[in-house]
Parts: C-alpha cells; structure tokens; sequence
C-alpha cells in the first residue's frame, strides 16, 4: 500500500505523487462513485489517498479525509456537484472588472462557498493595464468593498508582471488554489508565478466578451519557492451547494457579526422589524451589493441558485 498526493485529475485517472517524489498513474474502484457527497468527482486534486498496485494498474483503495474542499454544482447534472479541489490552505479568486467582466454576484458566492469550508481567500484583481478611468473607479470601489471586510486584495497584471512577487510571498511553503471566470488571465499568472509550465493561454472571445476554456482538467504545480499552486477550469458560473438558509449569514462575515444586535436570534435579515443588519445596509456599514448577494442566495429557487 502507497500513499500519495493526488496533482491531476481528468475524470478517469488520476495522477498521484508520493513523498518520495515518485509518480502513478491511478484509476478508482467502482464503488468510490456511491459514496460519501453526491459528486461527479469522488477523487478530486489535493486529496490524499491509497493506492494498490492490481494486476497492470495502480488502483485507489483510500480516500483520507479532507481538512476542507471546495465544491461546486455540476454543469451538467442537476442533483451532482463537482469537487473543485480538496485540502487548499489558501484560494485565490482572480478577478476582472472589464475583459472580461466578473460580477459582484460571483464574487459573493465564491467567497461564501469558501467561508462555509473555512478556506481564506485572497481577490487578485488582473489586467489593470488595461483598465480606463471608468473601470479604475469601479476596482477601487470592489476593493473598498471587500478590504473593509477582511479580504485582502491585490492589484496584478500577468502582461507587465506588476505585484507577481507580492503573489509568490503570499503562496509560499502554502497549496494554493486559483479559480475565476475563462479569460481572467489564472494561466497566464500561473506562468509567470512558475515559469517553464507554459501552460496554454487563451485570449477573450470579442462577440461574447467573455474567456475561451483552456484548462479542462484541475491541475496541481509544485513551486521552487515551496508549496503547490492549483489551476483550474474556468468557472462561467459558481453554485453554492449545500448551505443550510439558516446558516447562510454565518458566510457573510460582515453581516454575521452585526447580526449580533438584531432583536431576534432566529432573524432571516430579510422581513423581521428592527433586524440590525438591515439598518446596516441603510447606512452604508454593510455593502449594498453584499446584501443584494446574501438576499439572493436566501431567496433563489434550488433550481435558480447555480445559474
């Protein structure tokens, strides 16, 4: 019996490397499929596993259990959902307020799906390059937004290299995951955070102002300077996914913490009378955008939350 961290998956086989450096070609036993979350994935990138060599393939017969993971719904399977990558220490979300755009929306639901797992998460906005003054206003309000909740946000440029340094010393001796829209730049970053990957770049598809697919499987890189990067498929949308309503505030952490102050312990901060947070929205103190995204993701339909 082997044990091994599993760096790449395509669906069928995952590729997996011991602590002495060697790598295995794996596949799974049937039966992982049954188990545990309903998922497409059983074995996601970052799992720890065990394997067996049988006959002319190394099988996985163990699935340690994971400190966090970070899921979402299935693109295609309307009751599955899909592991994006397991055991991360720090998430980055790569972020674009123009070429192309990421919403506020998709922002919220990420940094929520990542609070419920307790993974922290860093925004990385890219390409400021390129940005005019009307998309320069708008980076600076997200930041304003998002700083003054916690979050700790880098401005980048995988063009000109601005800050990739500042990245490095953040990921250090850590696994990292990148995530985002297609077309944000995570391959691009990824090779200028590692370089010799040379992993395949796409550019943006001017007709849909949107990102062309160009990782199609999650992929883990050990890097010189000490840990792992994890670089994903672009994520068009990002489904929450098994979020109780009544804890759904504890993933907004500026709302969580004003929520101490309303009159009923048991307040949705939606319809209650004299409910603290929502007097916080009146003021300013809580982000407009913010409780938009926490009032959608109460009231959505199961079958509306991952559009």
């Amino acid at each position: 019996m082997k044990e091994g961290l599993v760096i790449k998956s395509t669906g069928s086989w995952y590729t997996v490397k011991t602590n002495d450096g060697e790598v295995h070609n794996c596949r799974i036993k049937g039966r992982f499929r049954m188990e545990g979350i309903r998922t497409t994935n059983p074995i996601s990138v970052g799992d720890i596993v065990e394997f067996n060599q049988e006959k002319d393939a190394n099988v996985i017969v163990k699935i340690n259990d994971r400190k966090n993971y970070i899921i979402r719904k299935s693109t295609n399977l309307s009751k599955s959902s899909q592991i994006i990558a397991a055991n991360i220490d720090h998430a980055f979300l790569i972020v674009t307020v123009n070429y192309p755009l990421t919403t506020s929306t998709f922002i919220d639901r990420f940094l929520a799906a990542a609070e419920a797992y307790g993974i922290p998460v860093n925004l990385v906005f890219n390409k400021i390059d390129r940005y005019k003054n009307g998309d320069l206003t708008q980076l600076n309000e997200l930041k304003d937004i998002y700083q003054s909740i916690g979050y700790k946000c880098f401005e980048v440029s995988a063009r000109t290299g601005l800050n990739i340094d500042l990245l490095k010393d953040e990921m250090k001796n850590k696994i990292n995951l990148l995530s985002g829209h297609s077309g944000v730049g995570k391959s691009t970053l990824i090779n200028l955070i590692q370089p010799g990957l040379e992993l395949k770049t796409g550019e943006i598809s001017e007709s849909h102002a949107s990102g062309k697919h160009t990782t199609t499987f999650s992929e883990m890189f050990e890097l010189d300077f000490g840990g792992y990067i994890i670089d994903t498929p672009g994520i068009r949308g990002f489904g929450t996914y098994d979020m109780k309503k009544e804890e759904m505030f504890h993933f907004f952490p500026e709302i969580f913490k004003i929520s101490e102050k309303c009159q009923f312990h048991n307040c949705t901060h939606m319809h209650e009378p004299k409910c603290a947070v929502k007097r916080a929205v009146e003021t300013g103190e809580i982000a407009e955008s913010r409780y938009d995204s926490y009032w959608g993701m109460m009231s959505e339909d199961e079958e509306l939350k991952y559009r």
